[in-house]
């Protein structure tokens, strides 16, 4: 009889008067992810050693995985949760050395009708592009993608008034960081409009100054970013980004001056079969200064940073709609005095690159 009581007590969940009731509205979905892939870079720098512009297939002349991930979202009436955790090439040779496995853990709490108040890790609200594969048309990384945050860490306000608006404000850490490096916090907004069912306008920016605490010049950085996806007929899809992104107190000839940085991604993607697709992208990136690039001496002995453009040509088949393998080619080439490249021991402003991608999630 005192078992019962007992068990029953704990069945009901009532303590002191206080009762919980069950949401019988919530669900939880799991889920994984994995990219296989083998590349090739005309760039020497060895099979062990990862490439310049590395994130996505950073090793030459091996076979290796991309990502392994596993994601778990939590959802109910009032309360929401995401976690995914990841391993392989692509969180070890690009993502935070601190909490490197995790790709983002939150939770969230609806504190209106549509008002959402989230905290914890997050992926990035910026880019064009996202971090893995799956998630773009192409499977490489644009230049632009590989110098905006990719991960952050705060706390985001969201507000949906209508089914085309969404609206975010993000309270964070820093800029591509989990972990606090200053005293100072960044801010960001995300406004994103959907136009019908063929696609979506979106515009997101983040401001802050990374300067560390011991030195007194500020360095305030404002990124600007502007992305249009949109679905021009059935077979026909276009996703286009520009990006403007600047930081006082940086130019090279001049320190009291702000530098700039000019981006622009255009990347089409064509059904030629029901199961076969071709994709071709186009890359401008700017970044004169060097204040996200790093500093180099041309061959003209000027100090400077990097300046680069980019063709993409890819073939995506999809078996069924959860797996791909795609065959991708680019050429990156740099400004004409920035040879940052070695092939076949001549050192080169261009690199070439090959990679066969094969993946699936459920």
């Amino acid at each position: 009889m005192r078992a019962f009581g007992i068990a029953f007590l704990f069945s009901s969940c009532s303590f002191a008067g206080f009762t919980q009731v069950k949401d019988t509205s919530s669900s939880f979905k799991f889920g994984g992810y994995a990219d296989a892939y083998y590349a090739y870079y005309s760039d020497s720098v060895g099979a062990k050693n990862y490439q310049k512009f590395q994130a996505v297939s950073p090793r030459s002349n091996v076979f290796g995985l991309n990502v392994l991930q596993l994601t778990g979202q939590y959802t109910s009436e009032k309360y929401r949760s995401s976690a995914a955790l990841f391993f392989g090439d692509i969180p070890a040779s690009a993502w935070s050395p601190v909490f490197n496995y995790i790709q983002e853990a939150n939770v969230g709490i609806r504190i209106a009708k549509k008002l959402w108040l989230d905290a914890g890790f997050f992926k990035t609200h910026i880019g064009t592009e996202a971090l893995l594969p799956r998630e773009n048309i192409a499977s490489s990384l644009s230049v632009i993608t590989l110098y905006e945050p990719w991960f952050q860490s705060g706390v985001k306000l969201s507000y949906a008034p209508n089914a085309r608006l969404s609206l975010c404000l993000h309270l964070l850490n820093g800029y591509n960081t989990f972990v606090e490096t200053n005293k100072k916090k960044s801010v960001g907004i995300t406004a994103l409009y959907q136009l019908g069912e063929r696609g979506s306008i979106g515009y997101y920016n983040l401001l802050g100054d990374e300067t560390p605490d011991n030195i007194k010049t500020s360095h305030f950085r404002i990124l600007n970013n502007l992305v249009l996806n949109y679905d021009v007929t059935s077979k026909w899809k276009l996703s286009v980004g520009v990006d403007y992104i600047s930081q006082a107190n940086s130019w090279i000839s001049d320190s009291t001056k702000t530098a700039s940085i000019y981006s622009a991604i255009l990347t089409t993607r064509y059904q030629i079969r029901s199961k076969l697709g071709i994709y071709i992208r186009g890359e401008f990136f700017s970044d004169p200064s060097g204040f996200l690039t790093g500093q180099i001496v041309d061959t003209k002995n000027n100090i400077t940073g990097y300046t680069v453009s980019g063709a993409t040509l890819g073939f995506e088949y999809k078996s069924t709609t959860n797996t791909y393998v795609r065959l991708e080619g680019r050429q990156l080439i740099m400004d004409p005095s920035q040879t940052i490249f070695m092939t076949n021991g001549i050192r080169t402003n261009q690199r070439s690159e090959i990679m066969l991608h094969s993946g699936i999630w459920f």
